[in-house]
């Protein structure tokens, strides 16, 4: 692996302790890491990556996604439903997925991640029809070149059992269990730089028993692995919990073992303030997945109050088959954009939202090794062209979430170029866009 010399920046936004920005910026990648953060640096023998114009900044962060749904978006029947009667709708589509259905859309869907800036995203896979399992997502991510956070879902309370999911995609929990364990011994890693880390991820408190969330959680500390849900999602999720477990999502996640800081929920729209106090207290994260909740009309989450209580967010696109895309720099911008409708204009700044996606996403993961451009941390960073007509008459370039692109120049993923000049440099997105049609046809009739 040759060094990588970015040169030139108009700013490098470090997010480190004091959020340096560096005009003139430059950054030495050497060996997946980064070796020199400042101005003026050479490096003989580097391949130079001319930055002027552009402000670099961390790699994005995703911290709640499900690839497969890439399979799956815009369809009808689906497209203006809540929550619950949307899963309803999809479910039976879902139930017909193979392992190339899951391992091309997460190609997709991975793609479209770094398209927008993101180095690093977790996955949240719940469902393994016709023999898929998560080695075909890990697979895909291996291919694109992203950091990947895998988790191994479940669900266990089918149709007949009062639950939401139909009996066909739900698994016997013993099974479910020993499938969570070969999966981490399989693929886990702990180390600094990994690029696969595992989870263990029960869907929901809708879709799984008590006991199932129990077992997951004491196996997730046996392994050293984190644990990672739904929770309080709507109105719906909220009223599910308090008429099915006579209390709150947030005390039937305490209740189980479900909070502390190898924790993180996403949704989390319908927190309390006495929720939000035992997240904070308990370094529980929450995965904001703004976009989504938009489109499923279940409200804007709280994220100015989790903030400023202290509790660790990051931004999540959640499945393209409720956000119908996977722009994580759109999300960020969305983000931001929602707290100053519910909050007011000043409630949140394009940097804080920034420092959301980037810094943010990575202490929600436990990556201490990653969200910032510092010397030591792993080289994944993101160059954004603000040269164009989006930034024109910008007066502020570093804030780009206000004025500025949607889609990223450059990717480098421990010291790997992901997109070169805003195009995949690591796969044929076009042959693999191709197939996904094609499968998605065939999922039609």
């Amino acid at each position: 692996m040759s060094d990588i010399l970015i040169k030139n920046a108009e700013a490098v936004v470090t997010m480190n302790a004091t959020r340096a920005e560096i005009a003139g910026g430059d950054v030495l990648i050497r060996g997946g890491v980064i070796a020199a953060v400042g101005q003026g640096l050479q490096a003989p023998g580097a391949q130079v990556i001319q930055a002027a114009g552009c402000v670099v900044t961390p790699g994005l962060v995703n911290t709640h996604h499900h690839l497969y749904q890439t399979l799956t978006r815009a369809v009808p029947g689906g497209q203006d439903a809540l929550l619950f009667g949307w899963l309803k709708t999809l479910y039976p589509i879902w139930a017909n997925f193979g392992p190339e259905e899951m391992f091309v859309s997460a190609q997709v869907g991975l793609a479209e991640l770094a398209l927008s800036g993101c180095s690093m995203t977790s996955d949240h896979l719940y469902l393994f029809p016709n023999g898929a399992r998560l080695d075909d997502t890990i697979a895909a991510a291996g291919e694109v070149g992203l950091r990947f956070h895998p988790t191994r879902g479940a669900m266990s309370i089918g149709e007949s059992d009062g639950g939401l999911p139909p009996d066909s995609l739900v698994e016997n929990e013993h099974s479910i269990l020993e499938d969570c364990i070969r999966v981490v011994d399989s693929f886990h890693n702990s180390k600094d730089g990994a690029m696969v880390r595992v989870g263990l991820a029960p869907c929901s408190p809708f879709s799984v028993t008590r006991d199932l969330m129990r077992e997951a959680a004491l196996l997730a500390r046996d392994k050293g692995v984190m644990l990672h849900t739904h929770l309080a999602e709507n109105d719906e999720d909220v009223a599910y919990s308090l008429a099915r477990f006579g209390c709150r999502p947030g005390q039937y996640a305490e209740d189980l073992g479900w909070t502390g800081d190898d924790v993180w929920h996403a949704h989390c729209v319908k927190l309390d303030a006495a929720e939000i106090d035992l997240f904070a207290r308990t370094g529980t994260g929450v995965a904001h997945c703004p976009c989504s909740n938009c489109r499923l009309g279940s409200g804007i989450a709280p994220v100015r109050a989790m903030r400023d209580a202290g509790v660790k967010v990051g931004l999540g696109v959640d499945g393209s088959a409720s956000n119908d895309a996977g722009n994580l720099v759109a999300e960020a911008r969305q983000a931001m954009l929602l707290q100053r409708v519910a909050n007011g204009a000043d409630a949140m700044g394009a940097r804080e939202a920034l420092e959301i996606a980037t810094l943010g996403g990575a202490r929600v993961l436990g990556r201490s090794d990653c969200g910032s451009i510092e010397v030591g941390k792993r080289a994944d960073i993101a160059v954004w062209d603000v040269s164009g007509v989006e930034a024109a008459g910008s007066w502020d370039r570093v804030a780009f979430l206000l004025a500025g692109p949607m889609r990223v120049r450059d990717l480098i993923v421990e010291g790997r170029i992901v997109v070169a000049g805003g195009q995949m440099a690591t796969m044929d997105l076009a042959a693999v866009v191709a197939r996904q049609n094609l499968l998605a046809r065939r999922l039609m009739g």
